[in-house]
């Protein structure tokens, strides 16, 4: 019998009524809502349920919203007695993973994801950093083309190790840019400008990391239930000091999402279930190893729907 892992989605995957129907027909989901609300002392769920999609996709709002999210659908499957064996989130994602596995409570969580950020928006003024997503490039000759650039004084380097050919960089916009034009020069099928608002799981990110230290000193993290996948890592942690100091990490650190994946499939995880808006992560782990079994749950028809299938196996 295989092994089941819970995916959580990171900033992107945010959509303008994500969740509603959790909040409108699922007592203990609408309670997920309510509570981020009351501990953040503002409307996040009108947000969340009626955007604009710009005020939405802020990173400060974007956050805690698709945390949220999650969460509350996690909610909701517990209910029908799920087993699952890991959890991982892609970075902002390892927060409602957290969650899931008992590390920290929701509001806790909630509260953290907010101020997290906050911290990001301050770390590098807007315009300065950027990201791009690089498609069809080995991850060795990206990472020399990064220090060959950043060598020259224009910081950039690999941020999210997404998939087979498929590495997003991140830093300085210039370096970021240079990075992007080498790499074509070198054959890579497409350069993409991301839409983000810094240079995110970039040494630019630093400044963030010691605030956000501070920022998890005021909360309650505990040893987790189930292994927890680590972004930096890419290796199960349960340790409650182990988990706050990756956090921190992970801030200016990339996300090994390829190896994330593959270490849960060598520990036996043959099904993965991505919890909330969109279905990004599925697409990776497909592309990672087409053999295993994916499902979304972002809806309460696909919720119903996967449960209906897991108990059938």
């Amino acid at each position: 019998m295989g092994k089941t892992a819970l995916l959580f989605p990171g900033q992107g995957s945010q959509q303008v009524g994500m969740g509603k129907d959790f909040f409108d027909q699922v007592p203990i989901s609408k309670e997920i809502f309510q509570k981020a609300n009351e501990r953040l002392d503002f409307d996040l769920t009108s947000i969340i349920f009626n955007g604009p999609q710009e005020e939405l996709t802020l990173t400060y709002n974007a956050q805690p919203a698709l945390l949220t999210t999650s969460a509350a659908i996690f909610e909701a499957l517990k209910q029908y007695e799920v087993v699952f064996d890991y959890v991982a989130g892609h970075s902002l994602g390892e927060y409602t993973a957290l969650v899931a596995a008992n590390v920290m409570t929701v509001e806790d969580a909630v509260y953290v994801v907010r101020k997290r950020g906050e911290l990001m928006e301050k770390a590098v003024p807007a315009g300065e950093g950027s990201m791009a997503a690089v498609l069809g490039m080995v991850q060795e000759e990206l990472e020399n083309i990064t220090k060959q650039i950043s060598n020259e004084g224009t910081l950039v380097q690999l941020a999210n190790l997404n998939c087979p050919g498929q590495i997003v960089i991140s830093g300085t916009k210039e370096g970021v840019q240079r990075a992007g034009e080498l790499a074509k020069e070198k054959g890579a099928k497409r350069v993409i400008p991301l839409e983000v608002s810094g240079p995110f799981h970039s040494e630019l990110m630093k400044p963030a990391a010691n605030e956000l230290s501070k920022v998890l000193d005021e909360v309650t993290i505990q040893d987790a239930s189930v292994p927890v996948i680590a972004n930096v890592t890419a290796a199960p942690v349960q340790n409650k000091d182990e988990i706050k100091s990756l956090l921190i990490e992970q801030l200016y650190s990339p996300v090994r999402w390829e190896e994330s994946v593959r270490s849960m499939i060598q520990a036996g995880v043959t099904t993965f279930i991505e919890i909330g808006a969109g279905k990004v992560l599925t697409g990776l782990v497909k592309k990672v190893d087409r053999s295993v079994k994916t499902y979304n749950i972002f809806d309460l028809s696909s919720l119903e729907a996967v449960v209906h299938d897991i108990k059938e196996v």
